[in-house]
């Protein structure tokens, strides 16, 4: 086994998968003060995760809950139904929104009214929808992080020239030695993205839910290579021009939790303007044709990273694509609707009574239980007691 081990590990390390013509491993050893980065100093990314865990939890309780109690944001406790085993298996099974018909049908056999049926439900969504109070503190800790991490992103690339020869990362290997500013960076975005995933079972899930896991690996992919290969400033400028349009989107859906509606159209137009320029503009245009074509002009000797890397830029090419098809819906419904104010019934189903919504979160049911209701529901059934409101079948059929 260990011999299996040790081939593998040979073969994944093979110079010809990683380096250029001429190159080896031995190029990238330390010397003369001079020092490069190795693969093993990755490893200290996962310990340095649960401090970026910790630095959130203390970000989130005592930043973002005082800061949401001054925008007006409460932490409302959401009610939950009363416990019915066959109510919860339809739902968990079955539907969560079960029709007319299906609801008649659940009353009778709980010998409930179809109101209550129909309440119960809608408290039994909720319950799997995020208060505004939890989504306000994450789009809180992501914006202080995309902030800190953008500029921190600036000041590291100031440490030394950069731009001069970008698209000769493949002609002048091996790259300059690394700096430290350049270790902490890595070191901040990969513990960030590890956190990431660690909490993304609990953390607010949209219906491009997927499309942020492909991302997250991604990313993780991309700096590890990057790493691996001493393309050190490549990475460095894909990670800047992904947090410079994060930062405002953050904040416009603080904004827009906080129910002020002007600010988060701002910046939300903000995002949309550095988006589109970033992601569909200076990442394809630059850096991307930096990277897959500049290697091929200037030599014909070319190594398996090669691909990996360019896959990986245009994986997540791929998912710029598809997020900027969903801005560009938005910002369509935000400039028909509220700026230009066209009077088209459709425009207006779809904007929500002129609200610019975010297609990928689902919106809270309102919970309408009258307090006879809530009362009953929390103690009548549970003593077996009778009501009027469970003898009276008018709705059942």
């Amino acid at each position: 086994m260990q011999h299996i081990l040790k081939t593998a590990y040979s073969w994944f390390w093979w110079e010809n998968i990683w380096m250029p013509a001429n190159c080896t491993w031995a190029d990238l050893e330390d010397r003369n003060g001079y020092i490069f980065p190795k693969p093993r100093q990755l490893f200290a990314t996962i310990p340095y995760a649960f401090v970026m865990l910790v630095i959130r939890f203390f970000v989130e309780r005592y930043l973002a809950v005082p800061l949401a109690s001054f925008l007006g944001i409460k932490n409302v406790r959401r009610i939950k139904p009363q416990d019915n085993p066959t109510l919860e298996q339809f739902f968990q099974k079955c539907t969560k929104k079960p029709s007319q018909s299906e609801i008649r049908r659940l009353a009778k056999k709980c010998n409930w009214t179809v109101h209550l049926v129909e309440k119960w439900f809608r408290r039994r969504r909720n319950l799997e929808i995020p208060t505004l109070h939890k989504k306000f503190k994450e789009a809180c800790w992501r914006c202080l992080f995309y902030s800190t991490s953008f500029i921190a992103g600036i000041i590291f690339l100031c440490d030394k020239p950069w731009f001069y020869d970008i698209w000769q990362v493949w002609v002048n290997y091996p790259l300059h030695p690394m700096l430290p500013s350049q270790y902490w960076y890595y070191m901040l975005q990969m513990s960030f993205y590890w956190s990431l995933l660690f909490t993304i079972g609990t953390d607010t899930k949209r219906k491009d839910f997927k499309a942020h896991v492909v991302h997250h690996f991604a990313a993780l992919g991309l700096m590890f290579c990057s790493w691996s290969g001493n393309y050190l400033r490549l990475g460095t400028l894909v990670m800047i021009v992904h947090d410079s349009a994060d930062i405002w989107l953050e904040a416009a859906k603080m904004f827009n939790y906080a129910r002020w509606d002007n600010t988060c159209s701002v910046l939300f137009v903000i995002f949309a303007v550095v988006f589109f320029i970033t992601r569909l503009i200076l990442l394809p245009f630059w850096i991307i044709r930096a990277t897959a074509y500049y290697p091929i002009f200037y030599t014909q000797t070319l190594v398996l990273a090669y691909f990996v890397y360019n896959g990986q830029l245009l994986i997540l090419q791929c998912l710029h694509l598809y997020w900027g098809y969903l801005v560009f819906n938005i910002l369509k419904k935000f400039i028909f609707v509220k700026v230009l104010r066209i009077p088209i019934p459709a425009w207006a189903k779809i904007a929500n009574d002129k609200n610019v919504k975010d297609d990928r979160s689902d919106e809270e049911e309102e919970d309408s239980f009258s307090d006879a209701e809530g009362e009953y529901m929390k103690n009548g059934v549970k003593n077996g007691l009778s009501d009027p409101l469970l003898n009276n079948n008018n709705n059942i059929n």
